[in-house]
């Protein structure tokens, strides 16, 4: 959905908060979590970024990476998970 305005987002927002959630992984006590982030965040840049990968907790706590597409976004959680795996493993 294209949204018009910022009240059109706002609606859609809440709407659609569960939609968001691209993927959720917890390993251990760390949470690695994808979402959509609905507003371009890539402030000008050639194409839009709208995705985005946290890490919350363990020794990459607040590690965040952004993308343009999905198969992108996708491709990153599975990194996110894979630097915490290496953590978690003793590597």
């Amino acid at each position: 959905m294209i949204c018009n305005d910022f009240q059109d987002y706002v609606k859609w927002e809440e709407e659609n908060m569960n939609q968001k959630i691209t993927k959720k992984d917890t390993i251990g006590e760390t949470l690695v979590s994808t979402v959509f982030l609905a507003l371009d965040h890539g402030f000008g840049s050639k194409a839009p970024i709208l995705w985005e990968t946290m890490i919350f907790g363990g020794e990459h706590d607040q590690y965040q990476d952004r993308y343009s597409s999905y198969e992108d976004a996708l491709k990153g959680h599975q990194k996110a998970l894979d630097l915490i795996q290496t953590v978690e493993n003793g590597e």
